[in-house]
């Protein structure tokens, strides 16, 4: 008796071959000594603390304005003067990192949108979502991402 590959037999083949090695890639490597991820964006436990990971003295965020955190993908704000926000350095429109703050606004350099420091909310288009809230806790003189 003879087989003949038909193309679903390809591609059958083909899509469970890359299911084994999509699971075998998200899998736990199995030489992690049973550690837990901290859930730190970059991994860096190493400036952990148990409040959280420190992004800055509060002192380095100006009032009506903020900072970005490249490596984290987070900015935060002050929009008024004690007042801490923190949202997605990733703009909702196409995923690209802002790049500025200023004039009470979270801007994105590739295609002009804006987000609202106090907020996160879309203040220029074309984004159309505000940026996602980041949660942070402000402790002595320090802002930490938590």
């Amino acid at each position: 008796m003879t087989y003949e590959t038909t193309r679903r037999t390809v591609l059958l083949a083909t899509g469970a071959t890359g299911a084994t090695a999509l699971v075998a890639a998200c899998g736990g490597g199995g030489d992690d000594n049973g550690s837990e991820s901290t859930g730190s964006p970059t991994g860096q436990d190493a400036t952990s603390a148990p409040g959280g990971q420190v992004l800055a003295d509060i002192d380095e965020i100006p009032v009506g304005g903020g900072k970005i955190f490249k490596d984290e993908e987070v900015v935060v704000t002050q929009p008024e003067q004690g007042q801490f926000k923190a949202f997605s350095a990733i703009c909702t429109h196409q995923r690209c990192l802002v790049s500025t703050v200023s004039d009470g606004t979270i801007n994105c350099p590739c295609h002009g949108s804006k987000f609202r420091v106090a907020d996160g909310a879309v203040a220029h288009g074309p984004a159309t979502r505000p940026l996602p809230a980041e949660k942070i806790t402000v402790e002595g003189n320090s802002v930490r991402l938590t």
